[in-house]
């Protein structure tokens, strides 16, 4: 088996997938890359058994096709120190030793067989929509923040996915926190729901071009999904359960509505929450008339804070208690340069919502719970 390839190509298409490796595995081949080679084409794949990453590209020349798994590490830190120029790939199929020649050197390592490499699974009675990857790009942005690390709850670990016939909605929460990313431009014309996984998302995001032109395929059945676009194939496991009834939790009567300048009101909460408590990240909000008041304290180190905005607002003044690092991730991820807080009493859940031309197809709905103030 052998060819050779542009070593930018070979490293680009490398990298693409490497997120997907398994370092702690107790499976050693996890720590491979499959390449299966045929008369005009090279294909490689990572695995992590849950998550399989398959990228394709046009070698220059192609001999003997034929497959083997190759050491990751190794192959990816040599690949990173070559300039641009023509690599060539020589394995031997039996003693499965891979020889790599470029410019004046030639490396020589162990290659393994490919069946013990993880067969990607067979997808039976599935369904298959359209996306761009500009909004599949934007909707992990916006949500993946608010997933959780709570192991007796998987379900909460991922993002949930629902389609109806007249939009895609993706959701997720960790019980703190709730993030609702709606697009009503998209138009699945199908119903039914799913929970994606974190870690293959994740790595999606920093893969997948934020680009309206480039189509995404998503297929997916009753365990897995296929994601597929340009050169990738991405196949993951779905997380097993029922989501939470995340509608219930959304309090509609909010009868205190602030409107703040998003990027004012996180300077303000970033530089306030330097002196709030390390443990309970408590800010709280006052608010009078025209006037919100930030404070943060941390009686431990004796240190405080106090900051003044003005801001808009209709209702009857209120003294509510956030966590400040999951308000400033919800601002964070958030583009608008007006937001909206909707609260009903000290106690209930606040919305964040962000400011939105009429036509604007994007709808975020954002839901952090209050913390106790402490007197």
């Amino acid at each position: 088996m052998k060819f050779i390839v542009s070593s930018t190509a070979l490293l680009r298409s490398l990298q693409k997938i490497s997120g997907v490796l398994s370092t702690s595995s107790t499976l050693p081949i996890l720590e491979d890359y499959l390449f299966e080679l045929t008369e005009d084409k090279l294909r490689i794949t990572a695995s992590d058994l849950e998550t399989t990453i398959t990228v394709e590209l046009t070698p220059d020349k192609a001999e003997n096709p034929g497959v083997v798994a190759i050491p990751a590490k190794m192959l990816l830190d040599i690949m990173k120190t070559f300039p641009e120029l023509p690599v060539t790939i020589s394995v031997n199929m039996e003693s499965l030793s891979v020889e790599l020649f470029a410019g004046e050197g030639k490396y020589k390592l162990v290659g393994h067989r490919s069946d013990e490499f993880p067969q990607v699974p067979k997808l039976e009675n599935t369904q298959t929509l359209k996306l761009t990857a500009s909004l599949l790009v934007n909707a992990f942005n916006k949500s993946l923040f608010a997933t959780g690390n709570d192991e007796l709850r998987p379900v909460m670990s991922g993002v949930l996915c629902e389609l109806s016939k007249d939009n895609i909605t993706f959701v997720a929460t960790d019980a703190h926190k709730l993030v609702r990313y709606r697009r009503s431009d998209m138009k699945p014309g199908l119903e039914g729901s799913f929970i994606l996984p974190k870690k293959p998302l994740n790595h999606l995001r920093n893969i997948m071009p934020d680009n309206e032109k480039v189509e995404v395929s998503l297929e997916y059945s009753d365990t897995n999904a296929i994601l597929t676009f340009e050169d990738i194939t991405l196949i993951c496991r779905l997380i097993d359960g029922k989501y939470p009834n995340y509608e219930a939790v959304i309090p509609t009567q909010n009868p205190f509505k602030l409107t703040a300048d998003r990027k004012n009101l996180l300077n303000a909460l970033r530089r306030v929450a330097i002196f709030g408590s390390k443990s309970t990240h408590q800010i709280r909000f006052k608010i009078s008339g025209k006037e919100l008041i930030l404070t943060a304290e941390d009686i431990d180190f004796a240190s405080e804070a106090k900051e003044r905005l003005t801001c808009s607002y209709e209702g009857d003044d209120i003294e509510i208690g956030f966590n400040s690092k999951f308000l400033q991730d919800m601002l964070n991820t958030l583009e608008s340069e007006v937001v909206g807080i909707e609260m009903s009493a000290p106690n209930r859940a606040g919305i964040l919502i962000p400011e939105k031309e009429a036509d604007d197809p994007e709808e975020i709905l954002m839901l952090i719970m209050p913390v106790m103030l402490t007197s």
